[in-house]
Protein backbone atom coordinates (compact mmCIF):
# COMPACT_ATOMS: atom_id res chain seq x y z
CA UNK A 1 0.00 0.00 0.00
CA UNK A 2 1.44 3.49 -0.87
CA UNK A 3 0.78 6.59 1.52
CA UNK A 4 0.43 10.10 -0.56
CA UNK A 5 3.41 11.31 0.52
CA UNK A 6 5.77 8.53 -0.30
CA UNK A 7 7.71 7.58 -3.29
CA UNK A 8 7.38 4.76 -5.92
CA UNK A 9 10.74 3.26 -6.62
CA UNK A 10 10.86 1.81 -9.92
CA UNK A 11 13.34 -0.70 -10.72
CA UNK A 12 14.13 -1.38 -14.54
CA UNK A 13 16.81 -4.23 -15.53
CA UNK A 14 17.76 -4.87 -19.10
CA UNK A 15 17.73 -8.57 -19.76
CA UNK A 16 19.48 -8.69 -23.20
CA UNK A 17 18.33 -11.52 -25.19
CA UNK A 18 19.91 -13.40 -28.41
CA UNK A 19 18.98 -11.24 -30.90
CA UNK A 20 19.48 -8.88 -33.56
CA UNK A 21 16.65 -5.66 -33.42
CA UNK A 22 17.50 -4.18 -36.02
CA UNK A 23 19.35 -4.55 -39.64
CA UNK A 24 18.64 -2.04 -42.33
CA UNK A 25 19.83 -0.48 -45.30
CA UNK A 26 19.91 3.15 -46.33
CA UNK A 27 20.54 3.42 -49.57
CA UNK A 28 21.44 6.65 -51.21
CA UNK A 29 21.56 8.38 -48.33
CA UNK A 30 21.87 12.27 -48.15
CA UNK A 31 25.57 13.47 -46.84
CA UNK A 32 23.74 15.58 -43.61
CA UNK A 33 23.58 11.90 -42.68
CA UNK A 34 26.72 11.13 -43.06
CA UNK A 35 27.55 14.50 -41.08
CA UNK A 36 25.24 13.50 -38.20
CA UNK A 37 26.70 10.05 -38.05
CA UNK A 38 29.99 11.15 -37.02
CA UNK A 39 31.51 10.01 -41.04
CA UNK A 40 32.99 11.69 -43.61
CA UNK A 41 30.68 12.27 -46.92
CA UNK A 42 34.01 12.72 -48.87
CA UNK A 43 35.63 9.40 -47.70
CA UNK A 44 33.09 7.31 -46.21
CA UNK A 45 29.92 8.14 -48.88
CA UNK A 46 29.84 4.92 -51.21
CA UNK A 47 25.96 4.57 -52.08
CA UNK A 48 24.98 2.67 -48.51
CA UNK A 49 25.12 2.80 -44.81
CA UNK A 50 23.87 -0.29 -42.81
CA UNK A 51 22.43 -0.21 -39.15
CA UNK A 52 22.58 -3.36 -37.59
CA UNK A 53 21.75 -3.22 -33.48
CA UNK A 54 22.56 -6.59 -31.46
CA UNK A 55 21.97 -7.98 -27.80
CA UNK A 56 24.28 -8.95 -26.07
CA UNK A 57 26.40 -5.63 -26.82
CA UNK A 58 29.01 -7.46 -27.05
CA UNK A 59 28.31 -9.57 -29.86
CA UNK A 60 28.77 -6.02 -31.86
CA UNK A 61 32.26 -6.82 -32.20
CA UNK A 62 31.94 -9.94 -33.64
CA UNK A 63 29.24 -8.71 -35.96
CA UNK A 64 31.83 -5.80 -37.15
CA UNK A 65 34.38 -8.71 -37.98
CA UNK A 66 32.09 -11.05 -40.03
CA UNK A 67 31.16 -7.40 -42.06
CA UNK A 68 34.75 -6.72 -43.33
CA UNK A 69 35.30 -10.30 -43.70
CA UNK A 70 32.26 -10.56 -45.81
CA UNK A 71 32.59 -8.13 -48.46
CA UNK A 72 34.18 -4.73 -49.27
CA UNK A 73 32.24 -2.67 -46.51
CA UNK A 74 33.53 -0.78 -44.14
CA UNK A 75 32.98 -0.22 -40.37
CA UNK A 76 31.76 3.12 -39.81
CA UNK A 77 31.04 2.71 -36.13
CA UNK A 78 31.09 -0.10 -33.68
CA UNK A 79 29.87 0.11 -29.93
CA UNK A 80 30.51 -2.90 -27.87
CA UNK A 81 28.07 -0.92 -25.15
CA UNK A 82 25.06 -0.33 -27.11
CA UNK A 83 25.41 -3.13 -29.30
CA UNK A 84 25.77 -0.86 -32.90
CA UNK A 85 27.53 -1.12 -35.79
CA UNK A 86 27.42 1.23 -38.46
CA UNK A 87 28.29 0.22 -42.41
CA UNK A 88 29.31 1.88 -45.09
CA UNK A 89 29.68 1.14 -48.89
CA UNK A 90 27.74 0.06 -51.97
CA UNK A 91 24.56 -1.25 -51.52
CA UNK A 92 25.91 -4.59 -52.90
CA UNK A 93 28.54 -4.24 -50.28
CA UNK A 94 26.37 -3.06 -47.29
CA UNK A 95 23.63 -5.94 -48.06
CA UNK A 96 26.37 -8.52 -48.84
CA UNK A 97 28.02 -8.01 -45.15
CA UNK A 98 24.56 -7.81 -43.40
CA UNK A 99 23.31 -10.94 -44.50
CA UNK A 100 26.51 -12.65 -43.52
CA UNK A 101 25.89 -11.25 -40.34
CA UNK A 102 22.74 -12.39 -39.62
CA UNK A 103 23.15 -16.08 -41.19
CA UNK A 104 25.89 -16.14 -38.52
CA UNK A 105 24.41 -15.29 -35.51
CA UNK A 106 21.05 -17.15 -36.60
CA UNK A 107 22.99 -20.51 -37.36
CA UNK A 108 26.26 -20.41 -35.22
CA UNK A 109 25.24 -18.79 -32.26
CA UNK A 110 21.63 -19.46 -31.83
CA UNK A 111 20.02 -15.76 -32.26
CA UNK A 112 16.90 -14.63 -32.87
CA UNK A 113 17.14 -12.07 -36.34
CA UNK A 114 15.38 -9.99 -37.79
CA UNK A 115 14.62 -9.47 -41.54
CA UNK A 116 17.01 -7.04 -43.54
CA UNK A 117 15.33 -4.01 -44.26
CA UNK A 118 15.88 -1.81 -46.90
CA UNK A 119 14.87 2.62 -47.47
Amino acid sequence: MQFDNEKTRIIQELVPGKQITLAHIIANPDDILYKKLGLDPASDHKGAIGIVTVSPSETAIIAGDIAIKASGAELGFVDRFSGTVILTGTVSEVEASLLAITDYVQNKLGFTVCEVTKT
